[in-house]
């Protein structure tokens, strides 16, 4: 690597922040990572985006890709090496509203999209937080407030716009280049860089909201009376599980979203939970959508919440694995565990339909840890959840190496994803760099 970045071409004027930018501290990082590379481009359109490709690659950089939002795995930026950061691009459009299709540009943040959609009566499940980009959930997964109902945001993503490596400007669809369509819905880092997605949207303004506290035995057994309630609930219920412990005293805070605005149909989704132990309602009613990703969170990314973060998909939950569950959010050193509903409609699609293979999991558990010994931390507190795992969401993993690879993209799907990225990257501008 040479490094060279002292000749920015014509187009990208302006558009190059460097170490010596004033703006540089705004653009460096990511929510979670603080990075120093050698300079961020902010690209206004797909030729921009050739262009930064062109430049890391006569300067012989390692490039990061950033759809403007948290970054929560990290892999937004990097130290040394050039981020192109999509938040220039973030238009959204209503295509056609008799079948729900909407572009979306991959640097717009979910509460934009929710608030744009919701005067049309649509919604997208998306991620939990309005600060989340969009190219970075609708390339990896997207497990959102609406998941059970809805299923996966890549789920819905019917055409992508890519600029690939090379600077070719392509649209991917079932029809034209499926197999790159394939490998962005669930492995699109890899592949080319997803400037605007049509997803279709599903009819949606208003869900019912609900916030638990529930206790938790040390032996877990409400948790797994967590886990059985949500394999038999209805679709429209999707519920986020948060452990804390103080002392020897396990806690369970539980936000829970019905995608109905019918009372009857919220009542008979909530009741259940109230019978998984002594649980306290904290608040119960319906409000908008765009509650859920509010336009206040949006935030400039600057490295404030430094942490590392590891997952892992369940079917069903064993004794074992709720006690190994418990047990890592207490002691000294404890772990932040969240636990997310999955099933429904996750479950209707085959696993080979696209790169996201994990079809059958009802549960994604996730663990992360905070400096300054989080390496440590984190390994010590998944090493006892790990055997009872099938599979992991790739954007909550800090570590790039090939075991997250292959807890990722399992067997053929893998394989598959591999073979796509070398054909449409065939020099490894954006294949992932192994990181542990």
């Amino acid at each position: 690597m040479n490094g060279n970045l002292s000749t920015i071409p014509a187009e990208l004027a302006g558009k190059v922040v460097s170490p010596s930018d004033q703006r540089y501290p705004r653009f460096r990082s990511t929510y979670t990572t603080v990075g120093s590379p050698a300079a961020v481009v902010l690209p206004e359109s797909s030729h921009d985006i050739a262009a930064a490709l062109r430049l890391a690659q006569e300067a012989g950089l390692q490039v990061a890709i950033r759809s403007g939002g948290h970054g929560l795995s990290g892999s937004g930026t990097n130290n040394g090496g050039l981020v192109i950061d999509l938040r220039a691009l973030n238009q959204i459009e209503i295509i056609d509203r008799g079948s729900r299709l909407v572009r979306i540009e991959a640097g717009a943040r979910w509460a934009e999209v929710a608030e744009a959609l919701t005067p049309h009566g649509l919604a997208i499940s998306s991620g939990d937080h309005g600060n989340v980009g969009v190219g970075g959930i609708a390339t990896g997964g997207g497990v959102g407030w609406l998941v059970r109902q809805y299923g996966l945001t890549i789920d819905h993503v019917r055409a992508v716009e890519v600029v690939l490596p090379n600077g070719t400007v392509v649209r991917a669809d079932a029809a034209t280049e499926p197999d790159l369509l394939w490998v962005v819905r669930g492995a699109g880092a890899g592949a080319g860089i997803a400037v605007a997605f049509e997803i279709e949207a599903m009819e949606l303004r208003n869900v019912g909201y609900a916030q638990m506290l529930s206790p938790v035995d040390p032996a877990g057994e409400t948790l797994r009376r967590w886990a059985d309630v949500i394999a038999q609930a209805p679709r429209e219920l999707s519920t986020a599980v948060t452990l804390s412990s103080q002392d020897s005293t396990a806690a369970a805070f539980i936000t829970a979203v019905v995608a109905s605005d019918r009372l009857s149909v919220i009542r008979e989704a909530l009741q259940p939970l109230l019978g998984i132990a002594d649980v306290t309602v904290q608040q119960a009613r319906i409000v908008p959508y765009t509650e859920l990703v509010p336009r206040f969170h949006p935030h400039p990314n600057t490295g404030q919440m430094p942490t590392r973060t590891t997952n892992g998909l369940l079917t069903g939950l064993t004794p074992e694995a709720a006690r190994a569950l418990v047990t890592v959010t207490s002691g000294s050193n404890p772990a932040f565990v969240q636990l997310r509903s999955l099933g429904g409609a996750t479950h209707d699609l085959a696993p080979s339909s696209m790169a996201f293979a994990h079809r059958h999991q009802d549960i994604l558990a996730i663990a992360s840890a905070f400096p300054p010994n989080e390496r440590a931390v984190l390994a010590a507190a998944w090493k006892p959840i790990a055997p009872h795992t099938d599979g992991a969401y790739i954007n909550f993993e800090s570590a790039r190496d090939e075991a997250a690879f292959a807890r990722a993209y399992p067997g053929p799907t893998g394989t598959r994803v591999t073979d796509l990225w070398k054909r449409y990257d065939p020099d490894g501008v954006l294949r992932p760099r192994q990181s542990t």
